[in-house]
């Protein structure tokens, strides 16, 4: 397919969809789009009167939508634990689960002196995650996509030192090559028993939001949207490809198919070779499960 937009999306009424980060930026546009095309849609982010406003402009927009909304702060894995309690209370089995919140500034250490942004990027998507995939596996065509990012290829991952490296930008690559590996290592469990749900990945490219202007150097931000197009509705694409597509297939990786991979229609693409690297992906598993104390009801491969 040469193009794809929202347009492409098809019916998804009867659907429910958790979206993270879904207060704002390309959270909030992947939530907008999947409720306009028919899914009950969950918001779930750190800031709850934040989230409660973000829902009633799509209930504005879209009345009869059926929006929820969640707290969840993937920061504090208590949250993570009430969230994924309240998620399979008030909603039942899911299609869709889009791990799409996240941060690319310093964010502290954990008590146990686990660099913050490697914490909420990959610790808390990995444990609501777990916590959640029941709710998954019996639901024929239901998807786990989890958003990384074009900087994964400068991501390097030591898992005998997870402490900070002492620059933003190594840490948060770091955290967006463990999303890709989650996502691999996930996908290849799923398989190994037969479930119908795919685990996909997307980046966006360069687009205007909140993130990108805690990290984009002076104008940066104001190119991207006015000049180049690449608005938080456009970052969305990916993901809402990922999520939707029907073509889609286990472990594939969605991002802009033009120009140096960050602009231009969402296509599948390729990752780092780092991402692929199984003893790696294995090994970020193992760990993951320790620290997060969530294990998944999948054999280990």
């Amino acid at each position: 397919m040469a193009t794809w937009n929202t347009s492409n999306i098809p019916a998804l009424k009867g659907r429910t969809a958790v979206v993270t980060g879904g207060n704002t930026g390309i959270g909030f546009e992947t939530a907008r789009a999947l409720a306009k095309h028919g899914a009950q849609v969950v918001l779930a982010s750190r800031n709850v009167e934040k989230t409660k406003s973000a829902a009633a402009r799509i209930a504005d927009e879209l009345p009869g939508t059926r929006l929820g909304v969640v707290g969840l702060d993937l920061s504090d894995l208590s949250s993570v634990h009430a969230a994924a309690e309240q998620i399979k209370a008030e909603f039942g089995n899911l299609d869709l689960l889009i791990n799409n919140a996240g941060v690319n500034k310093a964010a502290g250490e954990t008590r146990d002196g686990i660099e913050g942004q490697f914490s909420i990027n990959h610790l808390g998507t990995f444990a609501l995650t777990g916590l959640l995939i029941e709710r998954l596996l019996p639901v024929p065509g239901s998807r786990i996509v989890t958003v990384s990012s074009m900087v994964h290829r400068m991501g390097r991952l030591d898992l005998s030192d997870l402490t900070s490296t002492g620059n933003d930008n190594k840490d948060y690559a770091r955290s967006k090559l463990a999303n890709l590996l989650f996502t691999y290592e996930l996908s290849r469990r799923l398989a190994s028993v037969g479930a119908p749900t795919l685990a996909v990945a997307a980046h966006p490219g360069i687009a205007s939001t909140d993130l990108s202007r805690k990290q984009a150097a002076p104008g940066l931000d104001a190119f991207a949207n006015k000049v180049l197009g690449r608005t938080a509705a456009r970052g969305a694409l990916p993901t809402l490809r990922a999520a939707t597509d029907p073509t889609t297939e286990a472990a594939a990786f969605y991002g802009p198919g033009g120009f140096l991979g960050v602009f231009g229609d969402p296509a599948k693409i390729h990752s780092a070779g780092a991402s692929h690297d199984r003893d790696l992906q294995r090994g970020l598993w193992d760990l993951s499960e320790r620290l997060t104390e969530v294990t998944y009801p999948l054999p280990a491969l």
